[in-house]
């Protein structure tokens, strides 16, 4: 299966194909606006900020699967990522990323990089996917790991575009 094949859905239903990403570097991260580790959402929106103009996307896919830390419609959460925690990275619609629901998206990410202490199953909400600029997944982190403790992985993954 390639990346770029893939789909997803905008909070307002438009598709869209990863293929619009090609030759990015792509942060992927499921997202719950009730969590305790929401707070992630500002270094989130920082390394966006930061990288955007040397390539790097930063793709939210928020979930309910973890205790309903997700309990808003795609319309009021996208809202709610944008108001109170000043997000404007593209986040997509609501989605499943275990169970027979799953995304096809975390179906291939999981995987693809399932090694070490991840498993074929996401185990929280704010779990991370770094892409390459080809699409191949390079990196998976641990939903605690906190977005500016990425920031060389994805320096090193920028520069290898």
């Amino acid at each position: 299966m390639n990346f770029y094949k893939l789909e997803a859905n905008k909070p307002n239903g438009e598709k869209v194909s990863m293929d619009t990403y090609k030759g990015k570097t792509i942060l992927l991260v499921n997202t719950a606006t009730k969590c305790g580790l929401t707070p992630q959402f500002k270094g989130l929106e920082e390394l966006h900020k930061t990288y955007a103009e040397r390539g790097l996307v930063v793709l939210g896919f928020p979930c309910n699967q973890f205790l309903g830390q997700e309990p808003l419609n795609n319309k009021d959460m996208e809202e709610n990522c944008l108001i109170n925690h000043g997000v404007t990275f593209q986040l997509m619609e609501k989605i499943d990323v275990n169970g027979s629901k799953t995304h096809p998206i975390y179906k291939f990410l999981k995987n693809k990089l399932r090694s070490g202490i991840f498993s074929n199953r996401i185990k929280w909400n704010f779990e991370k996917f770094l892409i390459d600029s080809t699409g191949k997944p390079i990196k998976r982190f641990s939903p605690k790991t906190k977005p500016q403790s990425m920031e060389g992985e994805i320096i090193k993954a920028l520069k290898n575009v």
